[in-house]
């Protein structure tokens, strides 16, 4: 179906949801991109992949005339009541007091992202407070998600809720005039859902794709892992669908992630990805909503061991690999910050009839 735009985080459905459809990217207009690198001063390919990310803005936009001015990070902040089996070393007292320094500006994603110009948006969607942040929008779907080893995290109709929140906040942001988004997270405990969403989604041994997190011990780890496979083989999610999958031992941030994905998708915003909590939302929107990946922009190869195999399914290649494991969307706003820069060489070209040289030719 066509999406309407119309609020509707709080009533949206599951077939509302099955009925999205997700239009190509302008192939014509990518083309149009290229040769437009071509005609730069410069070697054949000079810029690498920068050269195809540009043209795949072209094309999710279809306007050959860049334009990334206005950029927002969407930091989608939740609790997870998975936290209660030991497989994290703080609380979720943290989540609360981390959401209060981004609504002040102080967080690390926040320093960074003022640095090149863009914005931040932390947004409630789960924080296990009923405290209201001043500086956090807030989209609260339930205070945190239960623990997934004693039943569900979320009921289904939660889920999808917080799916169409995300849609909400891509298509709010594109109203505003952003022209691109970056994806970013905040939640104790969200390494472990993430992780457990991502095992059940490529149908994987959870020990393949759980890492340490913010720093476990090797008890911990193994504590970790142990509580994803008995989750993964209680709720039978080796072939389940996205939707129990999110629902059965996914996170509210994940949930919000997609649906930002979704929304890129629908309304032709490119959106930056950040590293695994938000790789894990990205591989969960296209189950969700197939062609969703190719809105989708890499930033940053980060440290979790699930990170390479999300990057196959989704069939994208990072450009910064520099083990970063921060999170808030650190990476996606480095990625931002490269996008700009290749930009000014596209804007701003020198042409090769401006230095009186003959273009370069293509031969393949």
């Amino acid at each position: 179906m066509e999406y309407s735009g119309r609020p509707v985080w709080n009533s949206f459905s599951r077939e509302e949801l099955k009925q999205l459809k997700i239009s190509a990217p302008d192939e014509e207009m990518r083309r149009r991109v290229l040769e437009n690198w071509d005609a730069v001063a410069k070697p054949l390919d000079g810029m690498g992949r920068f050269e195809k990310l540009i043209a795949q803005i072209g094309a999710i936009t279809g306007r050959e005339e860049i334009d990334l001015s206005k950029k927002a990070v969407l930091i989608f902040c939740a609790d997870n009541g998975i936290v209660e089996e030991g497989v994290s070393q703080s609380g979720q007292e943290v989540t609360l007091a981390v959401a209060k320094s981004m609504a002040k500006k102080q967080s690390s994603v926040c320093r960074m992202a003022r640095a090149i110009g863009a914005d931040t948006i932390p947004v409630d969607i789960g924080i296990n407070s009923a405290e209201p942040i001043e500086g956090v929008l807030d989209k609260k779907i339930r205070r945190g998600t239960g623990n997934f080893r004693r039943g569900h995290a979320m009921t289904e109709e939660e889920a999808v809720r917080a799916v169409a929140a995300g849609i909400e906040m891509a298509d709010t942001c594109r109203r505003a005039g952003y022209r691109i988004l970056a994806t970013g997270e905040l939640g104790i405990g969200n390494t472990t859902t993430s992780s457990a969403v991502a095992a059940a989604l490529l149908g994987c041994d959870p020990a393949l794709v759980t890492g340490r997190g913010a720093g476990l011990s090797d008890a911990g780890l193994l504590r970790k892992r142990q509580v994803i496979a008995e989750a993964l083989t209680k709720y039978e999610l080796e072939r389940a669908d996205a939707l129990l999958i999110l629902s059965a031992v996914g996170g509210l941030d994940i949930a919000g992630l997609a649906g930002v994905c979704i929304g890129g998708a629908l309304f032709h915003v490119p959106v930056v990805l950040d590293g695994l909590i938000s790789m894990t939302a990205a591989l969960l929107a296209e189950r969700l909503a197939p062609g969703t990946k190719a809105y989708l922009l890499p930033s940053h190869k980060g440290k979790e061991p699930a990170v390479e195999m999300l990057m196959r399914e989704l069939e994208i290649e990072p450009v910064i690999d520099a083990q970063m494991a921060l999170g808030e969307g650190t990476g996606a706003v480095m990625m931002l910050s490269l996008l700009d820069l290749a930009l000014r060489i596209y804007e701003e070209k020198t042409t090769f009839s401006d230095i009186e040289i003959d273009q370069y030719k293509r031969y393949q």
